[in-house]
């Protein structure tokens, strides 16, 4: 029984079928009592089987098209009525007959009741953040920086930045296979069930395509006060609920909530010849969600609006570069009457076979950055500016302001940057500045609301260091302490050397290293090494016999750190952990074979692998043809640190953790430090952060638990595990409360 067929009876509802039968003519057919919609009566019917197939297509086909246009075109075909009845009779016909079902069928929007797990799923495309920035010029900085690279004119789109939960939608020949959530970028937990009942997720698309779309899922603006109406603790903010409701444990949960979704990009076979704008217009083609607010720039309006049309995209503005400040300022001004919530704007390169020779870096693709709207400000006084020296010995200057609240955290040190910073608000000590907390999180002076009456003029640069007294120098934008030997210089690359990231001397800590600078005992980082500890810590009051030999204790297991380690810890700008696993894979897997690159001068030959650069490879010659690096090298090689890689060199245990972001809060039985806990985590490839956010997957959650707990629960997204669940994770015996402290808390916590 097909619609197509002309003697097809689509009125006809089974009610009550037997089992599949084969006639004498070797027909396949089910007996079946139904109800006869037009005549309202009920009478026998057969029904073959292949019609009853057929039927079943035809059904889900008429209804993935009206879904479609009533969710993502907004222009329904039908009435509720006769949509309501085509979806009972699909939902009939697939319980009478599952094996016709097809796992994509319209009515898989509804949900299950069966639990799910979120399994990680390794992404087979890039999902990276954005860089960010906070003003019309660092637009049109981007944008000239983006042709001088290219060397060419190039056209450039500008969308809205949808504050809701990144989702990566898999489709193989047309049909869903997967859906995952960022994750770390590079692997992402499975939500496909719940994807499903998304309305505005095509199902199947109108072709039978490959491909790999990023998408924006959030909740609108009425949708989300509807749903708090009434409640005693209403939701936060529409972005958390979305992203909870996404990971909720049933796709049956999922279903009531109204999530929708814009797709943003689409990775297929022959996109990079695509231009973006034509890949949005494609990705209509198949049925997918597209933000209709998009601008298109270029040399001249002309130009754009050229590109766009031979794409077939209509965007709701076209213009020059000139008109950019001008659109960002328009878009600013209407996102409160948008029906969805924004928190920014995305400029891109159009063309993709130019994003493709800019590539990414380590967080974030070089060919888009994200413009952020304005973050949460309040007015203080600026009380003064101290200078601070780094360990490569960059001056930063920091305000110290009123203590002044913004958003929920209290503020009284916000950076400076650098001199130009300074100048270009003719900041003084003295005046009423207005603070932000940039991307909601790093405090800045945004601006002078009102010049100081003490006559206090712009405030400038010391000449000389204030802790060593060596005339400072400039070097572009920056201003620096070229005293390598300057005491502030030195605690900081020492303090970098033992951190936990790099060699992980955790005995040696900030109080400690602090103490032996002062006693005299450190010098430079080869010092840790070198150092008689007996003799320069006895009698030292803190430093007990056990604390020296934990101490001690600590500087000899460090030496058993893989090279990689060692050539993070060095400190050289710009050079961490993934630059350095980088290049040890391309080859320069020994000390010896690097400081031959840097005798050569051959920078190409770093900046030639994949994935580093030109400026990256010239901060690693250059910090290699240190005298004084050179000398730090050669002694820490005579203190039998690992100068090359070595097979089995593993910073982790496994990678049963990989892809997840763990928090911990509260003391865990075991260990008298819960960092330690956190380490056990991170050693089998977990990420560790230091707050609960819509990013964080577990939290580990101990005696007498903080707010970050509160904040787990409120999102709902978060796996709460116990000490007792930790430990199995790991595969050790749990601790009890009377054991205090165990494996790996030998070594005391100093002060």
């Amino acid at each position: 029984m097909s619609i197509e067929n002309e003697n097809a009876r689509p009125w006809l509802i089974p009610i009550q079928t037997s089992a599949i039968q084969t006639n004498t003519a070797g027909r396949r057919f089910v007996a079946s009592a139904v109800f006869d919609v037009e005549k309202k009566t009920h009478m026998e019917y057969n029904f073959n089987v292949e019609d009853i197939r057929k039927q079943m297509t035809a059904l889900a086909d008429r209804l993935r098209e009206l879904q479609k246009a009533y969710y993502v075109d907004a222009r329904p075909l039908a009435s509720d009525l006769e949509y309501d009845r085509l979806f009972d009779e699909l939902v009939l016909l697939e319980r009478r007959y599952p094996e016709f079902k097809d796992e994509n069928s319209p009515t898989e929007r509804v949900g299950s009741d069966l639990a799910s797990d979120f399994p990680e799923v390794r992404h087979t495309i890039p999902v990276l953040s954005l860089d960010k920035a906070y003003s019309a010029e660092e637009i049109e900085a981007f944008i000239e920086k983006s042709e001088k690279k290219a060397g060419r004119g190039l056209t450039f789109v500008l969308e809205e930045k949808i504050d809701g939960l990144s989702l990566v939608l898999y489709y193989e020949d047309g049909a869903l296979v997967r859906a995952l959530t960022r994750g770390n970028g590079t692997v992402g937990n499975d939500v496909t069930a719940n994807a499903r009942t998304i309305k505005s997720v095509p199902l199947i698309l109108s072709e039978p395509a490959t491909i790999a779309v990023r998408g924006e899922v959030f909740i609108n603006k009425a949708d989300f006060l509807r749903l708090n109406e009434g409640l005693e603790e209403p939701y936060a903010n529409a972005r958390n609920l979305a992203a909870g409701t996404l990971r909720r444990k049933t796709s049956a949960e999922v279903a009531p909530v109204p999530l929708d979704i814009f797709v943003y990009e689409g990775f297929f076979e022959g996109s990079d010849k695509m231009d973006h704008v034509k890949i949005l217009s494609y990705l209509k083609r198949l049925g997918f969600k597209t933000n209709p607010h998009i601008s298109v720039f270029a040399e001249s309006a002309e130009a754009a609006s050229s590109r766009a049309a031979a794409a077939g995209l209509e965007p709701d503005f076209f213009g020059s570069f000139e008109d950019i400040p001008g659109c960002i300022k328009r878009k600013t001004e209407g996102r409160e009457a948008l029906a969805y919530e924004i928190d920014g704007l995305v400029v891109k390169i159009n063309e993709t076979a130019i994003r493709e020779e800019m590539g990414y870096t380590e967080h974030h693709p070089r060919w888009a950055i994200a413009y952020k709207f304005e973050s949460p400000q309040n007015v203080t006084e600026l009380l003064g500016i101290d200078v601070q020296i780094g360990r490569t010995g960059r001056v930063t200057p920091v305000a110290r302001i009123r203590k002044v609240k913004i958003g929920n955290s209290e503020v009284q040190n916000v950076t400076l940057h650098n001199r130009d910073f300074i100048a270009s608000m003719e900041l003084a000590v003295g005046d009423t500045v207005a603070v932000s907390k940039r991307g909601d999180v790093i405090p800045a002076v945004e601006s002078v609301v009102e010049k100081n009456t003490a006559g206090n003029t712009t405030w400038r640069f010391p000449s000389e260091c204030p802790v060593c007294g060596t005339p400072l120098v400039e070097r572009g934008a920056h201003t620096f302490c070229p005293n390598p030997s300057c005491p502030a210089q030195t605690e900081g690359r020492i303090e970098f050397f033992v951190s936990k990231d790099c060699m992980d001397i955790e005995t040696l800590g900030p109080k400690t290293v602090g103490e032996l600078i002062k006693l005299g005992a450190f010098r430079d980082v080869p010092d840790i090494y070198f150092t008689d500890y007996d003799a320069v810590l006895s009698g030292v009051p803190g430093f007990g016999e056990k604390k020296i030999q934990a101490i001690k204790d600590g500087v000899a297991e460090s030496l058993e750190r893989p090279f990689a380690r060692v050539l993070v810890s060095l400190g050289i700008p710009e050079f961490g952990k993934k630059a350095a696993e980088t290049v040890i894979a391309a080859g320069f897997s020994d000390m010896e074979s690097l400081l031959a690159v840097a005798d050569s001068g051959e920078a190409e030959r770093i900046s030639s692998i994949y994935g580093l650069g030109d400026k990256t490879a010239m901060l690693l010659i250059n910090a290699l043809n240190e005298p004084s690096m050179r000398e730090r090298i050669a002694l820490l090689t005579k203190a039998g640190l690992k100068m090359k890689a070595e097979d089995g060199d593993k910073d982790i245990v496994d990678d049963s953790m990989s892809g997840q972001v763990w928090c911990v809060t509260g003391s865990i039985p075991g260990y008298k430090n819960p960092d330690l806990a956190m380490a056990e985590a991170e050693a089998r490839g977990a990420r560790i952060v230091s707050s609960v956010s819509s990013k964080t997957t577990h939290l580990l959650v101990g005696n007498k638990p903080g707010s970050k707990l509160d904040k787990a629960r409120a999102l709902g997204s978060v796996k709460i595990v116990s000490p007792e669940e930790f430990a199995a994770l790991i595969g050790r015996e749990p601790f009890s409360e009377e054991q205090g402290s165990g494996a790996g808390t030998e070594e005391p916590t100093l002060f």
